[in-house]
C-alpha cells in the first residue's frame, strides 16, 4: 500500500464520513458547511449557505468564520479526499466535531441537492478588491453584494465627500449624489472630491468626475436639485442605504421621515468645530428596534444653538473622520456583518482624541416610527425648523 493510501486509511479511521444528504441535514440543524475547493471549482456551483474558504487559506480564515470550536463542521471538496485532510487540520486546531462529505460536490450535485453559482469577479475586479476577498466576512460573495448595491448620499460636501470616496473604492455599484450647490473655494478645506480646477462647477458633477476617476466601474447618479417633499420619494426609490451628510435641520428631518416611510436605513453624521457624531437611524432593523432621528430630536433646537459650519466653523479634517465612520456603517449594512450603530450615538471629540458612546432609546410615542402608527405625511420643514 502506498504511503498516501495508508494516510487516507488512517484519516478515515479518525474522521467521520457522511453522505451529502446527511451533510445537508446537519447544515439545516446548525452545522457549518465549509467548501474547501478553489475559486474556479466553486464557480461551477456550491451548496447554498456554504462557507467558501478555500483549502489554501482555510487555517487562516476558519476561526473568524467559526469562532465556536464545538460547533459541528462538515467539510466538502470535489471528490471527498481534500476534505479529509482539511478536517484533520481543523482537528489539530481544536475543532471537536468534524465530518468529511463522501463524494464531495460531485456527489452532492448527482443526488439532486440544491446548489448555486456564486457571482464571479473578473480578473481586474479580483486585483482591485484582493484585500476584501481575503476577509471571510466579505469574500467574493460579499464583494458581489457591494457591487450590486445602491447608496444615496445627501450632500456632496464635507461628510459626503469622504464617505463617497471610500464607498467607491470599496466597490459599491451605484452611488447617487443629491446637492444643488456649486464648488466654492471655501469648500476645499474639507470637501475632498473637489479641487481648485472645479470652482463654480456643480458639486454633483465634480463628485461624479472624481469617483469615476477613482473607480470607473461605479455607476454615479446625480441629482442637481434641492431635496424636497415633492421629490424625495422619487429620488430615494431603489436605494439600499441613505447616507445623510446634510448640514441643516430641514433636510435632516425630511431625510428621516422619508427613510422611515420607505424602510431605508439612514446613516447619519454631523460635525461642529472639533466635535462630530454618527449613528444609524433604522427603526425597522431586524435585530432590535432602534430610534429614528425624531426620537433623538423631537423638535429642532433654536437657531442660535445650532449654527451652520459657515457660522461656527469646523476643523477641516473632522468631516473626514465622521464621513469615514458613515462609510464603515454603510458597508456593514450592505454586507450584513457586525453590529451597526442602531440605537447608539458615537460621539468624537477631536481636541481630547476621545470617542464616547451614548445609548439611544426609541420613543414609543414617536409620531413617525412608533409601531402601528400610520405615516403622518410630510410637513413644511423650513417652517417647522424656523419655528423651533
Amino acid at each position: 500500500m502506498k504511503a498516501k493510501d495508508r494516510e487516507l486509511v488512517a484519516l478515515r479511521a479518525r474522521i467521520a464520513e457522511i453522505s451529502p444528504t446527511e451533510a445537508q441535514r446537519l447544515q439545516q440543524q446548525g452545522a457549518a458547511l465549509i467548501d474547501v475547493r478553489e475559486a474556479d471549482e466553486i464557480a461551477q456551483g456550491s451548496p447554498p449557505g456554504a462557507l467558501r474558504l478555500g483549502r489554501g487559506f482555510l487555517e487562516l480564515r476558519v476561526e473568524d468564520a467559526i469562532p465556536d470550536f464545538d460547533q459541528p463542521v462538515v467539510l466538502m471538496c470535489n471528490g471527498g479526499t481534500r476534505s479529509l485532510f482539511a478536517a484533520d487540520s481543523l482537528a489539530r486546531m481544536g475543532y471537536s466535531t468534524l465530518f468529511s462529505m463522501i463524494g464531495g460536490f460531485s456527489r452532492w450535485k448527482a443526488e439532486g441537492l440544491p446548489f448555486e453559482q456564486p457571482s464571479q469577479l473578473d480578473g481586474l475586479a479580483r486585483q482591485r478588491y484582493a484585500r476584501h476577498l481575503s476577509i471571510p466576512e466579505v469574500g467574493e460573495e460579499g464583494q458581489a453584494k457591494l457591487m450590486a448595491s445602491k447608496v444615496l448620499l445627501i450632500g456632496a460636501g464635507g461628510l459626503g465627500c469622504p464617505a463617497a470616496f471610500y464607498l467607491a473604492a470599496a466597490g459599491v455599484g451605484t452611488l447617487g449624489f443629491v446637492d444643488d450647490d456649486v464648488v466654492d473655494r471655501s469648500n476645499l478645506q474639507r470637501q475632498i472630491l473637489h479641487s481648485e480646477a472645479k470652482l463654480g462647477m456643480p458639486k454633483v458633477r465634480s463628485a461624479r468626475q472624481t469617483v469615476e476617476a477613482l473607480n470607473p466601474t461605479v455607476k454615479v447618479d446625480t441629482y442637481e436639485t434641492r431635496l424636497s417633499s415633492a421629490n424625495v420619494e422619487a429620488i430615494f426609490a431603489g436605494y439600499d442605504v441613505v447616507v445623510d451628510g446634510s448640514d441643516n435641520f430641514p433636510t435632516r428631518y425630511l431625510v428621516n421621515d422619508a427613510c422611515v416611510k420607505l424602510g431605508i436605513p439612514n446613516v447619519h453624521g454631523s460635525v461642529y468645530r472639533f466635535e462630530g457624531q454618527a449613528s444609524v437611524f433604522w427603526p425597522g432593523y431586524a435585530k432590535r428596534r432602534g430610534p429614528c432621528y425624531r426620537c433623538l430630536y423631537p423638535e429642532p433646537p433654536p437657531a442660535e444653538f445650532a449654527p451652520s459650519c459657515m457660522e461656527a466653523g469646523v476643523l477641516g479634517v473632522l468631516p473626514g473622520v465622521i464621513g469615514l465612520l458613515e462609510a464603515v456603517e454603510t458597508l456593514k449594512l450592505l454586507l450584513g456583518v457586525g453590529d451597526p450603530l442602531v440605537g447608539r450615538l458615537l460621539c468624537y471629540d477631536a481636541l481630547k482624541a476621545e470617542f464616547r458612546e451614548l445609548e439611544l432609546q426609541p420613543n414609543s410615542d414617536c409620531p413617525y416610527c412608533a409601531p402601528g402608527r400610520a405615516f403622518p405625511g410630510y410637513i413644511d420643514y423650513e417652517q417647522f425648523c424656523h419655528a423651533g
